[in-house]
């Protein structure tokens, strides 16, 4: 029996793909030809300590910090030098660091104004009440302005307010930033909930958390990569990886 390369099995698809980036502030040489690729519906853990390039890299991928060389593609589209507008309606959403909703909106308001019709090749297709009944505590509050609500509904908020963009791929950045343990391990089931929807890029601190959801991992050090590999490859090596992890 004749069987198909690798490449070619749907399931091993890349949706996301990062190759040889470059990305500088100023003069500073930030990104060190960075490539990897996530595949569709699947989480792919970002890891390393403060300062390893993580952030820089999400805001690469999402054009708030232009690369200077390399290729980002989301479903076989280009997106280097297009601008964050465009890159979102080309199918990226964002949970940035910090969560930045609009505190004097409603939480009603600050759904719907992020709101994009559904992209063809979609997994699920998201609007206000697909998103309430993602996030009950969300419809419970829908008339309350957002600033007033917990640290924990305010992620809920944010990654609502992200999938209301109808994103094939979503950033999360530090989604346990600040957050009670309990909170973070609710957050952690939410981001296991959407894996069946949505291709997921996640940037964590907490190991115990990213790895609670990840299938993949690509370990930043320094601006460069110096581990990608599935999780259970990673947790193997995780004791030699540990210089790079800043982590105990």
């Amino acid at each position: 029996m004749i069987h198909a390369p690798r490449r070619f099995i749907l399931g091993n698809k890349p949706i996301l793909k990062i190759e040889n980036l470059n990305a500088f502030y100023g003069d500073s040489h930030i990104l060190y030809d960075i490539s990897f690729a996530l595949k569709k519906d699947t989480v792919l853990a970002l890891l390393g300590r403060n300062g390893a390039g993580k952030t820089t890299c999400i805001s690469s991928i999402i054009g708030f910090l232009p690369e200077r060389s390399g290729s980002i593609e989301i479903d076989g589209i280009q997106l280097q030098n297009l601008s964050p507008e465009k890159i979102c309606h080309a199918g990226i959403g964002i949970v940035p660091q910090g969560r930045r909703i609009f505190p004097s909106l409603t939480v009603k308001e600050n759904l719907e104004v992020a709101y994009q019709a559904p992209r063809s090749g979609s997994s699920r297709q998201w609007n206000l009440k697909d998103v309430f009944q993602f996030f009950p505590k969300l419809q419970e509050r829908e008339a309350q302005v957002a600033g007033s609500l917990s640290g924990g509904e305010q992620q809920m908020l944010a990654i609502g307010r992200a999938l209301m963009t109808n994103p094939k791929v979503l950033l999360l950045d530090e989604p346990s930033e600040g957050l009670a343990p309990q909170i973070v391990k609710e957050v952690g089931n939410i981001i296991a909930s959407l894996k069946p929807f949505i291709s997921i890029v996640l940037v964590e601190q907490n190991l115990n958390l990213a790895l609670s959801v990840a299938d993949e991992v690509v370990l930043l050090n320094g601006g460069k990569v110096v581990f990608t590999g599935s999780k259970a490859l990673f947790t193997e090596k995780q004791q030699e990886l540990q210089s790079h992890l800043g982590v105990e």
